[in-house]
C-alpha cells in the first residue's frame, strides 16, 4: 500500500478521491457518447482509464486490496467472455467492466452491473415493444454501466 496520500492527512486522500471520481465520471460520459455516436470505444481511451483507476487506488486506497483485486477479476470473466463469444459482448465493455471492477472492488461491480444489465434490458424491451429494435439488433452497453456508476456513486452506495 502507497503511504504518499498520508502526507496530507485523511481530508487529502479524500480530496484525491473525489477529483479522481469528477475526472473518472467525465471520461465515462464521454466514453458513452463515443459509444452511442459511432458503437465502437478505442482501446487505448479504455487503457488510460485504467491507468486512472489504478492510480487512483493506489493513492486514495482504504486498504480494500482483496475487494479490487476481486473486481478486476470479475473484469477477466467478461474479457474471456468477449474473446469466447467472438465481441458478442464488447471487449470495450469488457475492458471498462474490468476498470470499474477495479475502482470499486468486488461487490459494488455486482451491483453495477445489476444495474446497467437491468436498465439495458427496461430499454431493450421497450424498444422491441416499439419495434425499433428486433432480437438480433445490439445496441452500446457503455452508457448503461455510466448511468449505473453514476447512480451508484451519487447515491452513496459506494
Amino acid at each position: 500500500m502507497c503511504k504518499i496520500m498520508n502526507v496530507f492527512g485523511q481530508n487529502g486522500r479524500e480530496n484525491l478521491w473525489m477529483f479522481f471520481q469528477a475526472v473518472i465520471a467525465v471520461y465515462l460520459l464521454v466514453l458513452s457518447v463515443i459509444d452511442i455516436r459511432w458503437k465502437k470505444v478505442s482501446v487505448r481511451s479504455l487503457l488510460i482509464l485504467l491507468a486512472i483507476a489504478v492510480l487512483c487506488q493506489v493513492l486514495c486506497s482504504k486498504g480494500e486490496l482483496r475487494m479490487m483485486v476481486a473486481g478486476g477479476l470479475c473484469g477477466g470473466v467478461f474479457l474471456f467472455l468477449s474473446w469466447f463469444t467472438q465481441e458478442s459482448f464488447g471487449y470495450g465493455d469488457s475492458i471498462l467492466i474490468l476498470v470499474l471492477g477495479i475502482l470499486s472492488g468486488g461487490w459494488n461491480l455486482l451491483w453495477i452491473l445489476f444495474a446497467a444489465f437491468l436498465i439495458a434490458s427496461v430499454y431493450g424491451g421497450i424498444m422491441i415493444a416499439r419495434k425499433k429494435y428486433t432480437r438480433k439488433n445490439s445496441f452500446p452497453f457503455i452508457p448503461f454501466l455510466t448511468v449505473a456508476y453514476l447512480g451508484g456513486m451519487i447515491g452513496g452506495v459506494y
